[in-house]
């Protein structure tokens, strides 16, 4: 059984790998806010449990076994996620911190019940996939609403970014997971976008806040 903060490592550097493809000590360092040795001698002693492949100066890499450890504590914070939101009324924004202890108990029967209650859900609150009870992950196919051209419908599926502050500030604008959305017109000069949704019947979205909204495209 791992420990809490080798399970925190496992996640980062599953995470890390997702977002960036190939991930050093320095990288998984800055994410964790921990200074490189310290992250260094982890890596190692990850790698005697056969959870990481570590060679200096190398990038780092989970092994299969790693890859399914790390997929499962995922699970375990995304169920929570899930069941704080659908069960007990908490919003998208307030989850995270929550999700990130309970995500640390080892009960199999906790988490299969709390599966069992949600209806055995496919993604988290954000729209993240949740891994199955073996590690595995089904990746859907999403594109960046920044990606889209004038005159595209499309679904809002996921955010990129779960930060408490852009959650609120998608509250604020009324966006949530499942709205459709018109994309009006695209500004040239810094590929902002003007698109309605809902009763809106224009809003204005920053470059950097298309960037974090996946779609899917309307028929």
């Amino acid at each position: 059984m791992n420990s809490l903060v080798e399970e925190n490592y496992l996640k980062a550097l599953f995470n890390l790998s997702i977002e960036s493809g190939q991930v050093n000590v320095n990288d998984l360092s800055q994410r964790l806010d921990i200074k490189m040795p310290t992250v260094t001698s982890m890596m190692k002693k990850l790698a005697g449990k056969g959870l990481v492949h570590y060679e200096s100066y190398k990038p780092l890499r989970l092994t299969e076994q790693g890859k399914i450890e790390a997929a499962l504590i995922i699970r375990k914070h995304r169920l929570t996620e899930m069941f704080l939101v659908e069960k007990m009324g908490f919003g998208w924004e307030q989850v995270h911190d929550i999700a990130e202890q309970i995500e640390h108990i080892h009960s199999d029967l906790f988490f299969a019940k709390m599966d069992e209650l949600l209806g055995f859900p496919k993604s988290d609150p954000h729209g993240s996939p949740i891994p199955d009870r073996n590690g595995n992950v089904t990746w859907k196919e999403f594109k960046k609403l920044s990606d889209c051209k004038a005159g595209d419908r499309v679904r809002l599926e996921a955010v990129i970014n779960t930060s408490e502050e852009f959650l609120k500030f998608l509250n604020n604008r009324a966006l949530s997971l499942g709205l459709e959305v018109l994309v009006v017109s695209v500004e040239p000069f810094d590929r902002s976008m003007v698109v309605k949704y809902a009763k809106r019947t224009a809003e204005t979205l920053s470059h950097t806040v298309c960037e974090r909204l996946l779609v899917v495209e309307k028929a």
